[in-house]
């Protein structure tokens, strides 16, 4: 047997956001149906580079999507040693040998399978109706965010706001149209643009809550992904204790999910309050949407079975394409 690399480049070409999609949705359907297994995901600091290294292992049965990603964030590495502060690296193992059939870049893997969840979460809690969407943040997670979000649902318009430059914004605004077609707004004021969202994904780097409850608009469907540590939150209380909620996996969520560990130890809210996790909504033991009036909410701090399913599927793609380069240790 041999092995394929995969650089950015090539998964690039390969995997778009409906084939994302697709596997995500699938792998969270074995997960809900006790298919896969996936311990927590290992961190380990690494203090004086400033750098996390974390590593998520997950097997897929239905899939035979077998694996681990390692992903890396160095805070120090733009400014220092000109590499992105963000890395990751997957390898894709044949499950029923343990061949390692695949090393493949991690970076946009992550990008897009983030987006991909909130994607699905989106088709499966938001008003059928919905065709306004507004997007907290204008970098790389964002904009996949955005495709996952315009693919979910049939949108009119895209409202965007964040703290970044105004040409990072602009850019951001071009890349989406071009993408996608829906006109893309860049906005000033915050607040105004939730008001006016059916569907609103927040995706920053937010440490302390950046929206209110008062902000949402009746049958409103929320994404969360931005905070995924047990001290940073995108989320106030009163959003949290109003919405319905739904996490990607509740353990995981409660392992790291700070929107709700945070109230949670304050004594404000209850872990009681989930609805339960996305898989179960999926295979439809779960309603993601009762009615047309609840606000909605999807939370998410990333799993490895969405790594290991997009991987498979990229993998999949490569070998009746071609792509990519075999090579033998």
């Amino acid at each position: 047997m041999k092995t394929i690399l995969l650089s950015r480049k090539d998964i690039e070409k390969l995997l778009t956001m409906a084939d994302c999609m697709d596997a995500v949705e699938k792998a969270f359907v074995d997960l809900a149906a006790g298919g896969a297994i996936m311990p927590q995901r290992t961190p380990i600091a690494v203090e004086e580079h400033t750098g996390l290294a974390l590593f998520m292992p997950a097997y897929i049965k239905g899939m035979g999507a077998l694996g681990a990603k390692v992903v890396t964030v160095y805070k120090d590495n733009l400014t220092k040693h000109q590499l992105p502060v963000v890395l990751g690296t997957i390898i894709l193992l044949d499950d029923a040998t343990g061949f390692p059939v695949a090393i493949m870049d991690g970076g946009f893997i992550t990008a897009m399978r983030t987006g991909a969840v909130s994607g699905v979460a989106t088709k499966y809690m938001a008003r059928d109706d919905a065709k306004t969407g507004m997007i907290f943040g204008t970098g790389v997670q964002a904009y996949t965010q955005v495709l996952a979000m315009c693919e979910a649902r049939v949108l009119e318009k895209i409202l965007a706001y964040s703290l970044d430059s105004d040409e990072q914004k602009l850019d951001f605004k071009q890349r989406v149209e071009a993408a996608t077609g829906v006109t893309v707004e860049i906005a000033e004021d915050a607040e105004a643009a939730a008001r006016e969202a059916d569907v609103v994904t927040l995706a920053t780097s937010a440490k302390d809550p950046i929206v209110h409850v008062d902000w949402f608009k009746e049958g409103a469907h929320i994404n969360g992904v931005g905070s995924h540590a047990p001290k940073m939150r995108e989320l106030d209380v009163g959003t949290v204790c109003k919405a319905k909620i739904v996490c990607d996996l509740v353990s995981a969520c409660r392992a790291e999910a700070g929107d709700f560990m945070i109230p949670a130890d304050e004594g404000k809210w209850s872990w009681d309050c989930v609805r339960g996790s996305l898989g179960e909504v999926i295979s439809g033991n779960v309603k993601g949407r009762e009615n047309d009036e609840e606000i909605t909410l999807f939370k998410s701090v990333g799993l490895a079975i969405q790594d290991m399913s997009t991987a498979r599927a990229v993998y999949e793609k490569a070998l009746k394409e071609g792509a990519g380069t075999e090579f033998e240790f």
